[in-house]
């Protein structure tokens, strides 16, 4: 069996506030149809661009760079892609790619896989083939193409893939992390490569790749030839559909635009962006595992968000175990702001007052429980713990401890009995009754031994 080859062309929603060659805004999910629009990006006869968004082009230079590109020191050159599509009212899309053109960044490398390129172009608009109609929301919206080598051999290395590129650029907020990311998929089996075009999510993804692995296999054992061709992929049937046979460059009749100027990339500006880029995810995972000692699960959760990894860090510098930081950061944390649905940025909680209350825990001043709810109450804004010791410091004194002991013992009459029967969960629900009348702060192991001593 001849081995799987498989190329993604990756294309990504830029962070801008205003599209790629006008001042329209952006946020075309926020409002109406054609709402965001004028007659540069709705294509209008005499209509011509503005200069290319700066922003927009920075931050491909950014993403190149994260991915182990060369930039290029060659001008680049704006070129007219064309292809006839109701998306596409001028008839052509704005890119710098094609024939006559080099990528912002070339030769790269990324967990194992070549980056054949990283270019900008402009989006199309938005076609509803069942009713005809066209929003012109997204026209012009400026997008990233990241094009690997083919380099991957199955679709579960795709979607590790997908996921740590994802991971990578949001550490410079470089794409629409809503938005999601579009791609087209090159697939082989040892003969010409079948391109399925427009997928919109990394599970679809992987399934039109195994779908079209499958089907080409199945050709060749017939005695076929595999075709060069453009395919879509159908997720009811959960196969890949015939579009067209494949387009080469000249199909798309690339010209050099002659209303953009030519773009030349400042050395100075490269050198600035390189300095400022970040920490690479997998390596900081890496380095947390190596430095602080972590479970290659816990380092990965760590490292995949920013902001939580510098929280950790700050944390772990204040003189906090680094071990119950790791669990206090990636459960309880974690936990409090899922169930409130926030992210980090979006609360004020200061490491400080997280490694004062980890530090609690640790001196044994309050129990794990009563920590949890103060936690709980870190969100929106943090405290100091020690503003409100007092009443969630630990009760250690066996006498308070058996006196509400004493006191369930007599409301739960029925959970004693079923402990005596041999039910060991009536021994746990007698513990939460003491644990939740104490606020969470009686020392848990003293309550059991307390409650065992009384029930015998």
């Amino acid at each position: 069996m001849e081995q799987v080859k498989i190329g993604l062309e990756i294309h990504g929603y830029l962070v801008t506030k205003e599209k790629l060659f006008c001042e329209n805004k952006t946020d075309y999910k926020q409002v109406k149809p054609n709402t965001n629009i004028c007659p540069i990006c709705c294509g209008y006869p005499g209509a011509r661009p503005m200069l290319p968004n700066e922003t927009a082009v920075g931050k491909v230079i950014e993403i190149a760079l994260m991915l182990g590109c060369k930039i290029s020191q060659l001008p680049l050159i704006w070129q007219r892609k064309h292809y006839d599509w109701p998306d596409l009212p001028k008839g052509y899309q704005e890119t710098v790619s094609g024939a006559y053109s080099v990528p912002v960044g070339s030769e790269g490398k990324f967990l194992g896989i070549g980056i054949r390129e990283v270019h900008i172009e402009e989006d199309p608009a938005r076609w509803d083939p069942e009713t005809g109609r066209v929003d012109f929301n997204r026209s012009g919206l400026p997008l990233v193409e990241i094009v690997t080598e083919p380099d991957f051999k199955t679709s579960e290395s795709v979607r590790e893939w997908l996921h740590q590129i994802i991971i990578t650029l949001s550490y410079i907020k470089a794409l629409d992390k809503d938005a999601g990311i579009k791609a087209d998929v090159n697939v082989s089996v040892g003969q010409e490569r079948v391109e399925i075009k427009n997928i919109n999510s990394i599970y679809s993804i992987v399934q039109a790749i195994e779908a079209e692995t499958k089907r080409q296999i199945e050709e060749i054992k017939k005695g076929k030839q595999i075709k060069r061709e453009t395919r879509a992929y159908n997720e009811k049937r959960k196969t890949t559909l015939l579009m067209r046979e494949k387009e080469e460059q000249a199909d798309y009749r690339f010209i050099p635009d002659p209303d953009l100027p030519i773009l030349f990339i400042n050395r100075q500006l490269v050198e600035e962006i390189q300095k400022k880029l970040p920490e690479l995810p997998h390596l900081k995972a890496e380095r947390f595992k190596k430095e602080h000692d972590v479970q290659e699960k816990v380092a990965k959760v760590l490292s995949s968000n920013k902001e939580l990894a510098e929280f950790y860090e700050k944390v772990v510098k204040l003189s906090v175990d680094k071990k119950l930081t790791s669990y206090w950061v990636t459960i309880e944390l974690l936990r409090v702001l899922n169930w409130n649905k926030k992210s980090l940025p979006e609360v004020q909680i200061k490491p400080e007052h997280f490694a004062e209350l980890l530090k609690l825990i640790e001196e044994k001043k309050i129990t794990e429980a009563a920590a949890k709810q103060m936690l709980n109450e870190f969100v929106p804004k943090s405290f100091s713990p020690s503003d409100k010791l007092k009443k969630v410091e630990r009760i250690s004194d066996e006498g308070e401890i058996k006196k509400v002991c004493e006191e369930i013992l007599k409301k739960e009459k029925k959970a004693v009995e079923d402990y005596k029967q041999g039910e060991e969960k009536a021994l746990n629900f007698l513990i939460g009754q003491v644990m939740k009348e104490t606020r969470g702060r009686a020392d848990i192991t003293k309550v059991k031994e307390i409650l065992l001593k009384l029930i015998k």
